[in-house]
């Protein structure tokens, strides 16, 4: 309340009134009935005010945060939202900061599958972030132009999980080589997590769609992710080696030979032993890290089942155990906000240990044979 004039809370209230109270004001009649507004009515009667002193704006903040939550509660069609900041991203006579706030009001709402789907289906809300995402230099952007690129690349890299219809919208969006630019991305290191991110998804769920030139810039890239994995911490391990799997998944043969010819197989090997082993406590911070090696260890093995032996060499299956006997309510979920988990795996961490666990013995078991 002590920064009332601030410029950021101005514009949280311009996106308030622009956002969820719709052009066509409801009448007084039709407000004075509201519930809300009569039980907030009945309330202030019970409030000690002295009669002469003069009414305010603020006096009337509660009564139209009230109405607010009450439209909202009711699901008004004639409100929602997403149109409203659809207008905002395409209107080019916005301000960055005005953008930049709707650009992660839209990240937010994107935690919520079905938010996310729906926002899909304005394609020009996609196609603003990503204008706002691509076709600036971050590196020599004022400070409210680089908030919008970050707000719209993490807007972008939300919708893209766990969606196939929005990767390919992403994908297929005119005017830009998608994989590409977000390959060059990967380049700097203020942009590589974000980057990452999309890639990782683009992957994941619209392999089908991805062309040979698409797959020949995953392969360029093959070599600096590998390097990262083994210095990165964090979140941004998370997302290096889950892209580092979803490669190894789409371009399996041209994983073997960067890992094979770069002579760094047993070091990667026993770099994702050594990480597994390092987070058998998983926070939210990186909820999913020790799934996406479990699924990197599957996918490499699945590929070449002599990999298990090199797992095996580094005391994989002890770490599988361990990871067993640790289960974690924070690894159901892709991603946290504050306490709460959200979009939920389909399917649970034991069931990938309990492949890789699979995968494992029976090349031990292939092993033994042999030898005998």
């Amino acid at each position: 309340m002590g920064q009332q004039n601030s410029p950021v809370l101005k514009y949280l209230k311009q996106m308030v009134i622009y956002c969820l109270i719709p052009v066509d004001e409801p009448s007084n009649v039709d407000e004075q009935n509201s519930c809300m507004v009569r039980c907030w009515k009945q309330i202030t009667k019970c409030w000690s005010v002295p009669e002469e002193e003069p009414s305010t704006n603020q006096d009337f903040l509660p009564v139209q945060g009230l109405i607010i939550l009450e439209r909202l509660a009711n699901f008004d069609l004639g409100n929602f939202i997403l149109s409203n900041l659809a207008e905002i991203m395409d209107d080019n006579g916005n301000s960055h900061e005005l953008k930049q706030l709707a650009a992660e009001i839209l990240k937010n709402l994107a935690m919520d599958r079905n938010t996310s789907a729906d926002i899909g289906h304005i394609l020009v809300i996609i196609s603003s972030l990503m204008r706002a995402f691509l076709s600036q230099d971050p590196s020599s952007s004022t400070n409210s132009n680089h908030l919008l690129w970050k707000n719209a690349g993490q807007a972008l890299a939300m919708l893209a999980m766990e969606s196939r219809d929005n990767c390919l919208v992403m994908l297929m969006e005119q005017g830009y080589v998608f994989i590409r630019q977000l390959t060059t991305m990967m380049q700097d290191d203020r942009f590589k997590c974000i980057a990452a991110s999309l890639l990782w998804n683009m992957c994941e769920h619209a392999q089908s769609e991805l062309s040979n030139s698409d797959l020949k810039e995953l392969s360029y890239i093959l070599r600096e992710v590998l390097e990262g994995i083994m210095d990165a911490e964090g979140a941004e391990l998370e997302v290096l080696i889950g892209l580092s799997s979803q490669i190894c998944q789409v371009i399996p043969e041209d994983f073997a030979r960067e890992v094979e010819h770069g002579q760094i197989k047993e070091k990667f090997i026993k770099r994702l032993v050594e990480v597994l082993n390092a987070h058998m406590k998983p926070s939210a911070h990186c909820p999913r890290i020790r799934r996406v090696i479990v699924q990197h260890a599957i996918y490499l093995m699945e590929f070449n089942s002599r990999y298990a032996n090199d797992f095996h060499k580094c005391w994989m299956v002890e770490a599988l155990s361990m990871v067993e006997r640790t289960p974690s309510r924070a690894e159901n979920y892709r991603l946290f906000s504050g306490d709460t988990g959200l979009m939920e795996h389909n399917t649970p961490l034991t069931a990938l240990v309990a492949r890789a666990k699979e995968l494992m013995g029976r090349e031990w078991v292939r092993g033994i044979s042999s030898v005998t």
